[in-house]
């Protein structure tokens, strides 16, 4: 499977803009992505925005030290989870508008359904679904959905997968990554720059990052 790390130049999708190529995207209505607890952000708080495939192994592997660095730093750090789904992945886009639906119909229970996509990743995988049709994968992450979120849920998540502007509302969060220079996930930016280097941080990696910014930010 693809990662982030063997993944190659994707980036120059972004790059081949020679005035033929290059089209403006559209400025969305909202802001783009999940905020965690859909708490609002106090001023001098550290804000972090991730990128995550639901189907990606790395993504999953990221989540957890994050969620805790999130409980340990309170309202002092604030993230917003941004659905990146992959092309080499695929079904991560029908998850990541599952995301979106999940969102729109009950924005408190759409952390815990990423969290059942890394749980069930392996029903998704390349291999686990390619002798089904679009439709039934479709149907699979329907029943899915409706398992986690509640049974009551079926019917509107299946409406709104008939419903294009979840459609549109999945490839505005795709292109803006590929906008943010995005290539591979699980990605990380922190108060609007880039982390660079290893992708994997563990819980002592993230409070080696974070604990002189928000002493800074205490300092203040």
């Amino acid at each position: 499977m693809l990662t982030k790390r063997n993944y190659p130049t994707f980036s120059l999708v972004l790059i081949l803009c020679g005035g033929f190529v290059c089209a403006a995207v559209p400025i969305p209505s909202n802001l783009d992505g999940f905020p965690y607890r859909n708490k609002p952000v106090d001023p001098g708080t550290v804000v972090i925005d991730a990128f995550f495939d639901p189907i990606c192994p790395y993504s999953r592997d990221a989540w957890p030290p994050l969620k805790r660095a999130l409980r340990h730093y309170g309202r002092r750090l604030a993230l917003t989870l941004h659905p990146f789904p992959l092309p080499y992945h695929d079904n991560a886009f029908v998850a990541s508008r599952a995301l979106h639906i999940v969102n729109g119909l009950n924005n408190s229970a759409t952390y815990r359904m990423l969290e059942a996509f890394f749980s069930h990743q392996e029903k998704f995988y390349n291999n686990n679904t390619k002798s089904k049709s679009k439709d039934d994968t479709v149907d699979e992450v329907v029943d899915f959905v409706s398992h986690v979120t509640g049974k009551s849920y079926k019917p509107s998540v299946k409406s709104a997968f008939q419903d294009r502007l979840t459609d549109l509302i999945t490839r505005v969060s795709f292109k803006y990554a590929c906008s943010r220079g995005v290539t591979g996930t699980p990605s990380f930016f922190i108060n609007g720059f880039q982390l660079a280097g290893d992708d994997q941080i563990d819980y002592k990696g993230w409070r080696s990052i974070l604990d002189p910014l928000i002493k800074k930010q205490s300092a203040k």
